[in-house]
C-alpha cells in the first residue's frame, strides 16, 4: 500500500466535498459549510449530481468534471456509491470517506470494504475511514469534518476510533485550555490505521505529543515497530478501551476491531514506551501537560504549600516513583528561613503556612531557583487571607524566567477557577490536586528518561541456527502427520534442547514392559498423551515412586485408566522454585512469551509478566527485574537470589522458537524449576501443542 503523504493529505492545497448539500440537518451541508465557512484559504469544490449550484458557487456532477487538481476528496454518499465515486475519480488520490455502512455493519458491509480495499491498492490511492468523523488541521482553518467549530492551533495530534469521542474532546478544549496540531478521526481503519498515522506525525514538527482512543490495533507488529520508534522522540499517550469480555464483545459489533488480551496490549505498550491512561480525564489532563511540560534538568522536584496537609498529600504521592522530593542543605534551609515565620517548614515540602501572601511564594521560588530541580510545585488553598489571583500572577512571571518546570496545584473550586484558567493560558501546569500534579509529572520524566535512554551493551535477539529450526520442523511435522495435536514429553525434550532448554532425564514405559534395574529411585511416573494435557486433574501423574513394586503399582492402574496410553518416567527432582514459561499467539501481536510463578496455582496468583518480541538479552533481564517475579532476583531475609540471566536466556530460546516454528500453536513449560545453588534450571513438564 503507499503510504499517504502527510503534506497533501492533512495539508491539502484543494479540497472537493463529494455529497455536499444545504439541506439542513445532512452530513453533507455540515461539511461542505465547514470547509467553506472557517477559513480555509485553498480551493474548495462542491460535487453532487443533484446540483448545479450551492452556496452560491458552482457545482460539480463528479469529480473528473473538476479540471483544476484535487488533494483531498472528502465522500459523504450512501455506502454502495462509494466504491463508484472512488473508481471514477481518475485525478485525486486522497479520499475521506466518511460514508458508514461498511465493515462495521455485518457480512455484506465487510464485503463492501473488502472491495474498497482492492480497489485501493489498485490504484495506489490513500483512504481514511469508512465510517469516520473526518479530521480537522487548525494551522489551516481546515474541518474536513462534520464536527462543530475549530479548536485553537496547537501542539497535540489527536487520533480516535470513535468519532463522538472526538466531538466531545472538541467541546472540552477550549475550557481545558487544549489547542491541537491535529485531529484524525480513524473509523474503521481500512488502510490508513493508528500506524500510519504515527508515521505521519513523526514528521509532523507542530506535534509534539500524539494521544490516542483506540479500541482495537489493527497490525500488531507493524505498530510496535513504528511505535517504538516514534515513542523515542515524541511521547504517544493512548486511551485503551476494551478491557473486559464485554467491552470487547461491544467493540466488535461497533467498529469491527478485533480486541486482544488486555495484559497483552499492557506488555506491548511497555515494550514501546507508550504513556496508558485510564480514563478519559486523565488521558486530557496528561496531553495537556505533556503539551506544555519543559524537559526535566534532573529527577529533584522541590513543593511550596501553604496548607500543611496539602504538603503531607504531596509527600505520600511520591512512593514509588521516579522523581522525588528534593533534600535541601542546611545553607538553603538558612537563607530560606530568613522570611519565613518559625512555625514555617523550611525541609520539603515547604510550608509557608495558611497565612502567607505573595511575598512568602515569591521568596521561596527565589530561594529555589539557584538549586538544580527538575520541577516546583506550588500548592495553594484559598485561606481567607490567600491573594490567590497575585500569587497566579507570580508563577506566570517566574516561570517565564526559570528554566525549571512550574506546576500549580490550586486546591478548590470558584475561588480559584479564574487563577486557574490564566496560569493555564500562559503556559504553568495547572492541575486541581496535589497528588495528580505529582503522578503526571513522573509519567512526562518516565518517559524523557526512556527517550534518552541507549542500549548500548545488549545481545540482540539471537537467530535460531537453521539446522536446528529444520531438526525440530521435522519432529513437528512426523507428529502431525500421525495425526496427533501435541508432542509427546521425549519429542518436546528434543525440541527444548534445540533451543537451549534442559528438561528432566526421562523415558517411556509400559505395563507390559520390563522395569529396568538400574533406574535410580524415585522417580515419577505420568501419562504422556494428547488427550491428557491436564495430568493432576485426571489423576495422571504418581510421585516420589520409591521402589520397583510401587512403580509397578502405578503401571498397572495407568493401565486400567489410561488404557495403551504412554507412560513417562522422570527422575524425582530436588524442589526448586516452580515457574511456568510459555509461547500464546496473540491474534493482533503474533507469537508472546509468558514467564512467571508456576505450579498448580498458576491461574489463581496470575504472577507472570509478558514478553514481547524482540528484546535482547539486557531487556529481557531489565523486565524480569522490574516485574511480578523480581523478588526471585534480589536477596530476601537471607535467601539467595535466583540466576536472572539463566532464565533470561530461557526467555529468548523461546522467542527464538515461536519465530521460527509458527505452527506451535501453544507452548507450556510447567513447572521449570530454577535453583539458586548453583544447578541449572529443568522443565519438568512440557506441552507442545500445534
Amino acid at each position: 500500500m503507499e503510504k499517504a503523504n502527510f503534506s497533501s493529505f492533512f495539508e491539502p492545497k484543494s479540497v472537493a466535498v463529494v455529497g455536499a448539500s444545504e439541506k439542513p440537518g445532512k452530513i453533507g451541508t455540515a461539511i461542505a459549510e465547514n470547509v467553506l465557512k472557517l477559513g480555509f484559504a485553498g480551493e474548495i469544490f462542491l460535487v453532487n449530481p443533484s446540483y448545479t449550484e450551492l452556496f452560491k458557487q458552482k457545482c460539480y456532477q463528479n469529480l473528473d468534471e473538476i479540471e483544476s487538481q484535487v488533494d483531498l476528496a472528502v465522500v459523504v454518499v450512501p455506502a454502495k456509491f462509494v466504491l463508484d465515486v472512488v473508481k471514477n475519480s481518475a485525478k485525486v488520490k486522497n479520499f475521506v470517506i466518511i460514508s458508514a455502512g461498511f465493515a462495521e455493519t455485518g457480512k455484506e458491509g465487510a464485503q463492501l470494504e473488502k472491495e474498497l480495499a482492492d480497489l485501493a491498492r489498485e490504484k495506489g490511492l490513500n483512504i481514511l475511514g469508512p465510517n469516520c468523523l473526518g479530521f480537522l488541521n487548525p494551522s489551516l482553518k481546515l474541518n474536513a469534518s462534520f464536527a462543530v467549530g475549530m479548536p485553537e492551533d496547537g501542539s497535540i495530534a489527536l487520533g480516535s476510533q470513535s468519532g463522538a469521542l472526538l466531538v466531545a474532546i472538541l467541546d472540552v478544549a477550549k475550557k481545558e485550555n487544549l489547542s491541537f496540531s491535529l485531529l484524525v478521526s480513524l473509523g474503521n481503519k481500512m488502510q490508513l490505521s493508528e500506524t500510519e498515522i504515527l508515521e505521519q506525525l513523526e514528521k509532523d514538527q507542530k506535534t509534539k505529543v500524539i494521544g490516542m482512543y483506540l479500541e482495537g490495533i489493527k497490525n500488531g507488529a507493524q505498530f510496535i515497530e513504528t511505535a517504538e520508534r516514534v515513542a523515542r522522540q515524541k511521547p504517544i499517550v493512548i486511551l485503551k478501551a476494551g478491557k473486559t469480555a464485554k467491552a470487547q464483545q461491544a467493540i466488535s459489533s461497533h467498529t469491527g476491531a478485533l480486541a486482544g488480551s488486555d495484559e497483552i496490549v499492557e506488555a506491548v505498550f511497555e515494550k514501546v514506551g507508550v504513556v496508558r491512561t485510564e480514563t478519559l480525564e486523565d488521558f486530557l489532563q496528561t496531553l495537556k501537560i505533556f503539551s506544555a511540560a519543559r524537559e526535566f534538568s534532573n529527577e529533584k522536584v522541590a513543593v511550596i504549600t501553604n496548607a500543611g496537609g496539602g504538603g503531607v498529600l504531596a509527600t505520600d504521592a511520591f512512593k514509588g516513583k521516579t522523581i522525588q522530593l528534593a533534600d535541601f542543605s542546611d545553607e538553603f534551609k538558612f537563607q530560606l528561613q530568613k522570611e519565613l515565620p518559625a512555625e514555617g517548614s523550611v525541609n520539603n515540602p515547604i510550608d509557608i503556612l495558611g497565612d502567607a501572601d505573595e511575598k512568602r511564594y515569591a521568596w521561596a521560588l527565589e530561594n529555589l531557583e539557584k538549586e538544580e530541580l527538575g520541577a516546583i510545585i506550588a500548592i495553594l488553598t484559598p485561606q481567607e487571607k490567600t491573594p490567590v489571583g497575585a500569587v497566579a500572577d507570580l508563577l506566570i512571571d517566574f516561570k517565564k524566567r526559570s528554566s525549571k518546570n512550574v506546576a500549580a496545584a490550586f486546591v478548590g473550586g470558584q475561588l480559584v477557577e479564574e487563577a486557574r484558567a490564566k496560569m493555564q493560558k500562559n503556559g504553568i501546569l495547572v492541575f486541581d490536586f496535589p497528588e495528580k500534579a505529582v503522578e503526571i509529572l513522573n509519567r512526562f520524566y518516565v518517559w524523557q528518561q526512556r527517550k534518552n535512554l541507549t542500549i548500548e551493551n545488549g545481545e540482540s535477539l539471537a537467530e535460531s541456527q537453521t539446522e536446528n529450526q529444520k531438526m525440530a520442523g521435522e519432529i513437528l511435522e512426523k507428529a502431525q502427520k500421525s495425526g496427533r495435536k501435541a508432542l509427546d514429553f521425549l519429542e518436546a525434550a528434543k525440541v527444548m534442547e534445540l533451543y537451549g532448554i534442559k528438561t528432566v532425564q526421562s523415558f517411556h514405559l509400559s505395563g507390559t514392559d520390563q522395569i529396568p534395574q538400574e533406574i535410580e529411585y524415585p522417580v515419577v511416573a505420568k501419562i504422556d498423551s494428547d488427550q491428557v494435557l491436564h495430568k493432576t486433574d485426571q489423576k495422571a501423574l504418581v510421585l516420589n515412586i520409591k521402589n520397583a513394586d510401587e512403580l509397578k503399582a502405578a503401571l498397572a492402574d495407568f493401565q486400567t485408566r489410561f488404557n495403551g496410553e504412554k507412560v513417562l518416567v522422570q527422575s524425582m527432582l530436588s524442589r526448586g522454585m516452580e515457574l511456568i514459561l510459555g509461547i500464546n499467539r496473540d491474534p493482533i501481536f503474533g507469537p508472546i512469551v509468558v514467564a512467571g510463578l508456576g505450579g498448580i496455582y498458576t491461574e489463581v496468583f496470575k504472577m507472570v509478566d509478558f514478553f514481547v518480541a524482540p528484546l535482547n538479552l539486557v531487556e529481557i533481564e531489565e523486565k524480569l527485574k522490574k516485574g511480578k517475579t523480581s523478588f526471585l532476583f534480589r536477596q530476601t531475609r537471607g535467601q539467595k537470589e535466583f540466576d536472572v540471566k539463566e532464565l533470561a536466556l530461557i526467555i529468548q530460546g523461546l522467542m527464538n522458537m515461536a519465530q521460527d516454528l509458527p505452527q506451535i500453536a501453544e507452548l507450556d513449560i510447567n513447572p521449570l524449576f530454577v535453583y539458586n545453588d548453583g544447578q541449572a534450571a529443568v522443565a519438568v513438564d512440557v506441552k507442545i501443542i500445534f
